[in-house]
This record gives structure tokens, C-alpha cells and sequence, in this order.
């Protein structure tokens, strides 16, 4: 399996960077040592432990400054699903106790009539996007279901970018039962890039904190936690090239929150569990290593992205560039093929070597229908031909000559005229 712009003997070209990155030579290596010579804990007093600890401190303030956070805002956890777990329901159990507290909203644990609550509308609130990532709207389904939110979808227009007069409207109906705005910074199908510094601006205009999924962005477009006023961040880190299971929320001192986890207190008391400074250490460098690389190649990663999105176009007049045509990922090129079906794409692209998907990987042994199209207004029968193609490095010509020959050919086998 070869990443694009690689040099290759013909076989697999991946194309399928937003399900996950392969881990360097330069992250392995940083992490090594922390696993076989200082592998102490980090919570120890004798000096390995102290050792451990400066590393992870270390790693603590790369990751922040990379992000445009502080170092204590940064919160080591397993990945991006973890992070948004945490930041949903921390951050909404959290207010709502305030809420309970002040009288704003009913205790919907104890009061003898869930139905006179709901009727009363003294419920607490979250708002999301309709296209977030199921970590997010998971998370806030739980919150429905156990805890009584009313849960309010944002709807996105036809490029998937949120309605900014819907998201103020959904806020202004009740800002002091709305416990928290989440809306994701970078869509993980079609790659379009939300405006959460006006989402920010409206959830806190209201007096509501906001959470910014950013786990497909980070490392490819700049990210500053602190000066777009976001109130959390979630990060996974084998996005942008560290093994898989690591991830971070960025969270400010200020915003309540709750932990999910009960332990020994870690990680400001957020995440309890013995550290893994190992894997802190490769958060580090893959960020730092991602954000050096795409300051230097973005322009020519969008440049072949552009070149690869025309050439599908031109060679199958069928297609159907999805997302945002300008505001969108580096390297994320999203399309639909009315007439023949996503799996059979994939599966028929994958007998030639080219290896991609149709949205979102983390559907555990399941090809769905991208839900992000379905809330753009696409039928069901045309969103079922997504194919998605992603990818981290630019694209030599021969990539693109490869990928559409391919993509065509496939076309062609499955009926598409």
C-alpha cells in the first residue's frame, strides 16, 4: 500500500487519509523510549517518574501551542470519540446541575411527571449541527434518553455549511436552558469547513459555551483554540499520523464540566487513569510534524486535489462534486455517481488498487448511506453512490491519471453510461 506522490511498483494507492494515517519513522522513535527505558509513571516521585513527567509536560505544551491553546487547557485521552464524549456530556451535565440549581430547568430524575416536565418546556437543551459525527450526536442522543434534553439539529445547506440565522435562532429560543453549541470545524464526508468563529460568536452572545469537533481538521488547516473563543476542542491523533487509540480534549479552566471517568484524579481531575506519556510524546511530534508539512505543501496539495476533482468531472459526466467547492479539506475530493452504488464502487476500485471510502469509517463492519448527504437534501438512492477520496500528501499526475482511469473503468463495469 503506497501513499500518493510515493514511488511504487503499480500496487494499492491509498486514498483514504480521513480514516486514519500511517505513524512515521521520526513519531515511532519519539515514543519509543517511553515505552522500554523511561517508562516510569509520571505521577512517581523518584526521579524516572519525575523524567516521565517533564516528557509528558513537554508534550503538553507542543500539542497546546500547535493549536493555539494553553497548555493546561490540553486533556490526553484514547481519540477524538472519547474527547467528544467528554466535551458533550461533561460540559451538559455540568450546566444542567447549575440549571437544576437555579430553578431554570425541572430535576427530571426525580420529578414524579416526566410528561408535565416536557409539557412545561423546562427542559435543558443542546444544539448541534444535522451532519455532526455520530461521537457527537451519540453523545447528545444519550442526554435525550437518560437525562430528558431536548436536542436541537441545526440544519446545513445543499454544500453541507450550517445555517448560521437557524443555529442563532435555535439558541435565542431558550439561552438559559441551552447547555451547550457543538458543531464539528471540518465535515469528515465531504470535507466542508463550518464557520465556528460565528458559531462561537452566537453560542456565546447567548451565554452558551461552545465545542468544536476538529478531530478531521487538526493538522491540516490551522487551528487557534484560544482566539476563535472556543470553549472545548476535540483532536484524535491517528488522523494526522499517531498509532490509533490517542486523542486529546482542549478544554478552557472555565467551562464546567464533568468527568466521565472516576479514578485518581489525572489530567485536571477529567481523565483519571495512569498516563500515557508514550503516547502524549507522538501526539506531540505527528501534530508538529503534520503542521510543519502542510505550511510548506498546502498550496500544492489543493492545487492537486482541484486537478483531481476537475479530472473526475470531465471523465464521468455523471458525477457530482459534493461539499463545499472552495471552502474545503486540503486534500478531501467527495462525489456521487447517480446510477450505481457506493459499495459496489468501492469494491470494484479496490480490485484495481485504488483504495477510499464512502464517508465515515467508524461504522463498525457497516456500509450506510453518508448521513452528512441525506441532510444536504439528497435522495437516498443518489447518496448511496458517495465515494470519497482523501488524502495528506499532493497527488503526482500519474496519481490522478491512475485514479480516474480507475474511477471511470469502475463506472463503466457497473452499468454507468
Amino acid at each position: 500500500m503506497s501513499e500518493p506522490g510515493s514511488e511504487r511498483d503499480g500496487g494499492e494507492l491509498y486514498l483514504d487519509a480521513a480514516s486514519t494515517e500511517p505513524v512515521s519513522r521520526d513519531v515511532i522513535d519519539a515514543m519509543l523510549p517511553f515505552m522500554t527505558d523511561a517508562y516510569a509513571n509520571p505521577a512517581s516521585v523518584h526521579r524516572a517518574g519525575k523524567t516521565a513527567a517533564q516528557a509528558l509536560d513537554a508534550a503538553r505544551r507542543s500539542f497546546a501551542a500547535n493549536l493555539g491553546a494553553r497548555p493546561d487547557d490540553v486533556i490526553f485521552t484514547s481519540g477524538g470519540t472519547e474527547s467528544d464524549n467528554l466535551a458533550v456530556k461533561g460540559i451538559a451535565l455540568a450546566r444542567m446541575e447549575r440549571m437544576r440549581r437555579d430553578g431554570v430547568v425541572s430535576d427530571l430524575l426525580l420529578d414524579t411527571s416526566y410528561a408535565e416536565s416536557v409539557a412545561s418546556g423546562r427542559r435543558p437543551r443542546i444544539v448541534i449541527s444535522a451532519v455532526e459525527h455520530p461521537a457527537v450526536a451519540e453523545s447528545a442522543a444519550w442526554l435525550e434518553r437518560f437525562f430528558g434534553f431536548d436536542v436541537v439539529r441545526v440544519p446545513v445547506d445543499d454544500a453541507a455549511r450550517i445555517d448560521l440565522d437557524a443555529l442563532k435562532r435555535a439558541v435565542d429560543v431558550a439561552p438559559e436552558r441551552t447547555a451547550l453549541v457543538s458543531v464539528m470545524l471540518a465535515n469528515n464526508e465531504v470535507g466542508t469547513i463550518q464557520p465556528v468563529e460565528d458559531v462561537v460568536r452566537i453560542a456565546h452572545a447567548a451565554g452558551v459555551p461552545a465545542h468544536v469537533d476538529a478531530v478531521q481538521a487538526a493538522g491540516q488547516v490551522p487551528i487557534r483554540m484560544r482566539e476563535w473563543g472556543v470553549d472545548a476542542l476535540s483532536v484524535s491523533g491517528h488522523k494526522f499520523g499517531t498509532p490509533k487509540g490517542l486523542g486529546a480534549l482542549l478544554v478552557r479552566g472555565s467551562t464546567p464540566i464533568e468527568p466521565l471517568l472516576s479514578g485518581g484524579g489525572q489530567e485536571r481531575g477529567l481523565r483519571s487513569g495512569t498516563q500515557n506519556v508514550a503516547g502524549a510524546v507522538g501526539l506531540a511530534i505527528a501534530l508538529d510534524e503534520s503542521i510543519a508539512f502542510m505550511r510548506e505543501h498546502a498550496a500544492e496539495l489543493v492545487a492537486s486535489r482541484d486537478r483531481l476533482i476537475q479530472a473526475v468531472l470531465d471523465a464521468v459526466p455523471q458525477a457530482r462534486l459534493t461539499g463545499d467547492p472552495r471552502n474545503r479539506l486540503p486534500g478531501h475530493a467527495s462525489f456521487i455517481f447517480p446510477g450505481v452504488t457506493g459499495e459496489a464502487l468501492l469494491v470494484d476500485l479496490d480490485a484495481r488498487g485504488i483504495e477510499c471510502s464512502s464517508g465515515s469509517a467508524c461504522a463498525v463492519g457497516r456500509h450506510e448511506i453518508p448521513p452528512t448527504l441525506l441532510a444536504m437534501g439528497l435522495e437516498p438512492s443518489i447518496a448511496k453512490s458517495a465515494l470519497r477520496l482523501t488524502f495528506r500528501r499532493p497527488l503526482s499526475d500519474d496519481d490522478i491519471d491512475r485514479t480516474v482511469s480507475a474511477i471511470r473503468r469502475s463506472c463503466t463495469a457497473l452499468g454507468l453510461r
